[in-house]
């Protein structure tokens, strides 16, 4: 599923037009982003959390010349299921 057709599921589900269900999602992510650049976490209850955390630097190799390169530390969106949404996929 695609964000598109994210948006047509909710505009179906919840009865409103494609427009409000456009908006609704882009503030959801809004709000995700948000609070992830700010390394706070969003826990959604029966669906999952999203997190911030830090992956150290570390020493890689360019695959094409096989030189070894320095890959900087970064900051990485992880995802951790829910309850709930594990037992819907079981």
């Amino acid at each position: 599923m695609n964000k598109a057709e994210l948006i047509d599921h909710i505009a179906a589900q919840a009865d409103i037009s494609k427009a409000a269900a456009t908006r609704a999602l882009e503030a959801i992510i809004g709000g995700v982003k948000t609070t992830l650049k700010k390394s706070g976490s969003v826990s959604i209850v029966g669906f999952g959390t999203f997190a911030v955390t830090k992956r150290a630097a570390r020493a890689g190799r360019n695959p094409r010349t096989g030189a070894a390169i320095k890959i900087k530390a970064a900051k990485v969106p992880k995802f951790r299921p829910g309850k709930g949404l594990k037992d819907a996929l079981n």
